[in-house]
């Protein structure tokens, strides 16, 4: 009879714990005596709490301030997945993203593991057992691990707990097979069972896959992407060598990287870095590198990416789309984080472009992540069509933390028609070398009376003043918070095969090289290609006013040369390059 009310007694007051929040529901209907409690990182400061309560309170939900993560386990700890086969062939796209850490079901790097705990459960018989179980649509995409002495056991549906294991309270770590796609919310439930005799007590906890973030400028450069360019193309080479001379000047120590297909040159365009991460010990996040392969899988030079995986380095595919610039990754940016209308994102929001109705085959991908909701601006108007060409973003010292850059055809036009009042109208509106030019090169005053130029650059500053209006909309800059850089226009005829836009109406590209399409390297150091603007009086009046204009946001310019690499076929410094950023900023909502 004592028995009985000791039992009726214990769960009674589990019960009421259940209604006040101190221990799951589920729990509440826990019979005998026995209680499975399972836990996991649930408030996020980095520790899984089994003595006291933290961890409790909404373990069997998940939202945006509260819930366990984890991570797409797919770096290469040890090195073994190969790119190409032994006579130097590429593998399939689909060997090359099969292989990764989370491969199989070996722990290859349980650092990456996210930690959950048991309760030691005191009152059972040696007989007792404990069972572990996946829950949801996303229990394939999922392993658990059970640890025993030094090792990671992969737990399944027959691997059973011993009662001196329940007493003792079990270690566990959990992490993905891959990342967030669009057939899965990245949520998974954990369920724990303590069997002893007709006694039976089970328990749950909620995680999620963390979502994969892209970069945005105010994460500092640590590593900067190049390609190096074949033996007979000494520009690209040459690009290569000073645009990592000027890396390394702005005081990024790790060497740049150098893809070997040249060719294909355009670094900004086959991947776009980004990084998974959760909470870690001392509140310190643990990160995990993902590089993200342009959604164009008959783009060749884009399995050079998988050369990148390593440890702490995964890499993914959006295995849709073709080799169309829609889908290319200069089509995709990164808002810093902001606050606006009673949204807010802490890591950052994507822009994209839209090529009039086509969306870029990224932003189903992109969307899944449930973090940067992609804001698609309309970018059809341009010969390539990517973001690139007349947006960026500037760290800057403002509450907001930046500003943004925009391109601005009406700010060079007025530069030419002031050069033209002072009495320059027969400079050359280029001041590239002969051997640069492709043709004759245009005055100042030939250039202000091409109808043709002039309606064109109209024409950009209508489709940017639509995109500005967007971009304040949602974000709420304020026009203190616009640096407008001079830049003009021109018809852009494309490339056969290349898939730019084609609707019909005029397609524009950078007149002079873009200065918008340039690097942020630091805090307060830019990267803009070479302008060869008209030179008054031995000055580059162009670079001059670019110079200027970004100084407004505290950034000094530095120039480089890319017409004969970039420029001429219809990119910049920017397309031709990338960087790798650090990562060690929490995008989830802090401990309370």
């Amino acid at each position: 009879m004592n028995d009985v009310r000791a039992r009726t007694a214990t769960a009674l007051a589990i019960a009421l714990a259940a209604v006040s929040g101190t221990v799951p529901a589920a729990t509440a209907a826990d019979t005998g005596g026995i209680r499975a409690d399972i836990r996991a990182d649930v408030n996020r400061d980095g520790a899984v709490d089994v003595t006291g309560g933290s961890d409790v309170p909404g373990k069997t939900t998940w939202n945006s301030g509260r819930g366990a993560i984890f991570l797409p386990n797919i770096g290469d700890e040890q090195r073994r997945c190969r790119t190409k086969t032994p006579d130097g062939r590429w593998l399939s796209n689909a060997r090359l993203q099969a292989c990764n850490d989370a491969q199989g079901d070996v722990a290859r790097a349980p650092q990456y593991l996210a930690p959950l705990r048991t309760v030691p459960v005191g009152d059972v018989s040696d007989a007792a057992t404990g069972g572990l179980r996946l829950v949801g649509a996303g229990k394939s995409k999922v392993r658990l691990f059970l640890r025993r002495g030094d090792t990671w056991t992969y737990v399944t549906a027959g691997t059973r707990v011993t009662a001196a294991e329940l007493r003792a309270g079990l270690r566990l770590g959990l992490d993905g097979r891959d990342v967030v796609r669009e057939d899965w919310d990245g949520r998974i439930t954990v369920r724990f069972t303590v069997t002893d005799g007709d006694r039976t007590s089970t328990d749950e906890v909620m995680l999620r896959v963390a979502p994969v973030l892209t970069q945005h400028h105010l994460q500092r450069a640590e590593q900067a992407l190049v390609v190096d360019g074949s033996s007979d193309d000494p520009n690209q080479r040459k690009f290569a060598k000073e645009f990592a001379e000027e890396v390394r000047k702005a005081g990024i120590t790790k060497p740049t990287h150098r893809f070997k297909d040249g060719s294909d040159i355009w670094a900004q365009d086959f991947v776009e870095p980004g990084y998974v991460s959760m909470p870690g010990p001392g509140g310190k996040p643990r990160v995990l590198r993902v590089m993200i392969r342009s959604a164009q899988m008959d783009r060749d030079a884009g399995k050079q990416v998988f050369e990148l995986r390593g440890p702490g380095v995964g890499v993914v595919q959006v295995n849709k789309g073709k080799y169309d610039q829609i889908n290319s990754t200069g089509n995709l940016e990164t808002v810093p984080p902001y606050a606006h209308k009673g949204k807010s994102y802490p890591a950052g929001r994507i822009i994209t472009g839209r090529h009039g109705s086509r969306l870029p085959a990224h932003t189903a991908f992109l969307k899944a992540q449930q973090a940067q909701d992609p804001l698609v601006l309309e970018t059809g108007w341009l010969g390539i069509g990517h973001v690139d060409e007349f947006v960026q973003f500037l760290p800057a010292d403002t509450p907001r933390g930046w500003k943004i850059g925009i391109a601005d055809p009406d700010g060079a036009l007025a530069l030419l028609r002031k050069a033209q009042r002072d009495g320059h109208g027969h400079t050359k509106v280029f001041s590239v070398p002969r051997s640069y030019a492709q043709g004759r090169v245009p005055t100042i005053d030939q250039a202000l009376s091409d109808k043709r130029l002039l309606k064109d650059n109209a024409y950009a500053a209508r489709k940017i003043k639509e995109n500005l209006a967007l971009l304040r909309r949602e974000t709420g800059v304020t026009d203190a918070e616009i640096v407008r850089i001079p830049a003009m226009f021109e018809r852009f005829a494309g490339f056969p095969g290349q898939g730019g836009p084609s609707d019909g109406a005029p397609k524009l590209a950078a007149y002079h090289p873009g200065a918008i399409n340039g690097v942020v390297l630091a805090p307060h150091r830019y990267l803009a290609p070479k302008q060869w603007g008209p030179v008054v009086d031995g000055k580059d009046i162009l670079a001059a006013a670019v110079t200027k204009a970004y100084a407004k946001a505290g950034m000094r310019v530095r120039y480089l040369d890319d017409w004969r690499t970039h420029h001429v076929f219809g990119g910049e410094v920017h397309c031709g390059t990338n960087t790798i950023r650090a990562a060690g900023t929490a995008w989830w909502s802090s401990p309370e």
